[in-house]
């Protein structure tokens, strides 16, 4: 940062709660030059790394969100349109004070489609590190994960947030409306192309060693 009065616009503090403590330590040792992330609300783990980054020279971000929200989000009638807003204003905040400078490409659209695309594009295995922190719907999340792993480049750092979160629904809780589920089958799966890394119990972070 360059000293300068910071004006960011954050309605939570989800990234401060459940990925800080990791990211201090974990990045710096990954020091990431290409990053996507699917879900980035309003930006908060994507102006971390902006503002952070000292390990290369241009930092490339690629963030994926449709900025349409999930169920839980329709069904809180969160206004989607001003996180979008907070998003854009706060990705230009943090590269006004950034010391270093990056690149931001935003990909409004659904994961898979956008991920895709990707690939399409000559993307795969070019990845230093993948946040999944879009869909929480098992499904969506398990379809993440194998994209964001055939986008990962070996040796890169593939990041899952709120592996224990659920939704406390009039019926219980829906296990295919948690990315536990779909996280828990991707490690077990690709047990031989990835290592888990150390981590609270709240994310899951692995390395891809193979294809």
């Amino acid at each position: 940062m360059d000293g300068s009065t910071p004006n960011f616009e954050f309605t939570n503090n989800w990234f401060s709660l459940t990925a800080l403590q990791n990211w201090k330590s974990l990045i710096p040792q990954v020091k990431p030059q290409k990053v996507l992330e699917i879900g980035s609300y309003e930006g908060a783990s994507a102006s971390y790394l902006i503002g952070t980054n000292h390990w290369c020279e241009k930092m490339a971000l690629f963030c994926v969100d449709t900025w349409e929200g999930g169920v839980e989000h329709q069904d809180a009638a969160v206004d989607m349109v001003s996180v979008e807003a907070r998003f854009d204003h706060n990705i230009a905040q943090a590269q006004m004070l950034a010391s270093k400078p990056s690149t931001v490409t935003k990909l409004k659209g659904t994961s898979d489609i956008q991920l895709a695309r990707l690939l399409a594009d000559g993307h795969g295995g070019t990845f230093d590190f993948v946040y999944v922190d879009g869909s929480h719907q098992a499904p969506d999340v398990m379809l993440d994960a194998l994209l964001a792993f055939k986008l990962c480049r070996i040796g890169g750092c593939i990041a899952f947030d709120d592996y224990l979160w659920a939704e406390d629904l009039p019926q219980g809780r829906d296990p295919l409306r948690c990315p536990k589920m779909a996280i828990d089958a991707f490690t077990n799966i690709f047990f031989r192309k990835v290592r888990l890394l150390s981590a609270p119990l709240g994310q899951v972070y692995v390395t891809k060693v193979a294809d």
